[in-house]
């Protein structure tokens, strides 16, 4: 079991639980389940890159039902697979990171052969270092550090704090991604917002203000009139991603939100167009059994090869020893008016400008 370090000022310990799964290829996969309130409870995975598993809203669960139907232990996760599409095997998580050397498509050399996986490493590290504390009243923060580094590459920490609000229905993220390496190296970070059933139904609509949408393939630009919409689950269906230039409201936040067909539910995720001035709709109605989800995917790039992003500027540098931080807010409503809040937000940052279609960012 992880070793968490639970500080005095946590006055009711009892709002955290671990539990070992011990069976299949979930077996060793540690889990901090965090119930700071009756109201809102979460479930953290300390043994994969510290990614958010589900949250528990009411009787509402947010996140989405994976063919893998429970976290995968990294060992079977075949990273390094020549299709470089290992990552796929261990993907069930709400909110996972993707990053830190690498985080888009898989990449190849001259010869052939696999030079960054799909997604990268982050995901499948262990955490080390947890812990919680009570900075005041009302607030938990839980979190802890996960380390990618390799001889002769980089060298990366990550340091990550979720903050839980007693009576609200919101998690704060804080991320802070530290160069330890003797050279200045470059990073990419990208959030996979994962939302399926329950909350995903037909007709559900992402909300989400933008300067420029650009569908990623030719299916996905045939979509492209209803890429806010969410068809039914269909057997076969082929996935569609459109590239946005997010945009910010006057104090430099926005947020992208999903919400159910009847508007009775939703969640949203709120960042810094500053810090991830790249967002990706990761559309997948396919059918039930095959993985019917909504990504929605803020980053500092977008998810293409590594050699492509840098290309275009879309790496982010830091110095020996320099850190760069980054602040989520995940925001989940399930009665109507917490519902139309979320939307009038996102629709009153898109009056600031008339988006724009362009054939690619």
């Amino acid at each position: 079991m992880y070793p968490i370090t639970i500080e005095p000022s946590v006055t009711d310990p009892g709002c955290l639980r671990t539990e070992l799964l011990e069976d299949g290829v979930s077996a060793g996969v540690q889990l901090l389940h965090v119930e700071l309130s009756s109201q809102l409870s979460a479930t953290l995975v300390p043994s994969r890159g510290l990614g958010l598993q589900s949250v528990l809203v009411g009787d509402l669960l947010f996140g989405w039902r994976s063919p893998q139907r429970r976290p995968v232990h990294p060992q079977y996760v075949p990273l390094g697979e020549p299709s470089g599409l290992g990552w796929l095997d261990g993907f069930t998580e709400l909110l996972v990171r993707c990053g830190l050397t690498s985080n888009g498509a898989p990449e190849f050399d001259e010869r052939g052969q696999l030079t960054h996986p799909l997604h990268g490493r982050i995901a499948n590290l262990p955490a080390h270092s947890m812990f919680a504390r009570s900075p005041e009243p009302g607030v938990l923060e839980v979190g802890g550090c996960v380390d990618e580094v390799r001889f002769h590459f980089d060298k990366w920490r990550l340091w990550t704090t979720y903050r839980f609000f007693e009576n609200e229905l919101r998690i704060e993220v804080i991320d802070t991604v530290e160069n330890l390496a003797g050279t200045a190296r470059d990073f990419q970070m990208l959030y996979h917002y994962n939302l399926g059933q329950p909350l995903l139904d037909a007709g559900a609509r992402v909300h989400l203000p933008h300067r420029r949408i650009a569908p990623r393939t030719p299916h996905a630009a045939n979509g492209l009139e209803q890429w806010s919409v969410v068809p039914a689950p269909a057997s076969g269906f082929e996935e569609q991603v459109y590239f946005f230039e997010p945009l910010a409201d006057d104090w430099g936040r926005t947020l992208a939100v999903l919400e159910n067909a009847s508007g009775s539910a939703a969640s949203a995720i709120g960042f810094r167009p500053d810090e991830l001035n790249c967002f990706s709709l990761w559309k997948n109605p396919a059918a039930e059994a095959d993985g019917y989800v909504v990504g929605l995917e803020p980053a500092t790039n977008y998810p293409n090869p590594k050699s492509v992003e840098r290309q275009h500027g879309r790496t982010v540098w830091l110095k020996p020893g320099e850190k760069r931080s980054i602040t989520l807010e995940l925001q989940f409503a399930i009665h109507s008016q917490g519902v139309a809040e979320l939307v009038a937000r996102a629709k009153s940052i898109q009056l600031a400008a008339m988006p724009v279609v362009v054939k690619e960012i």
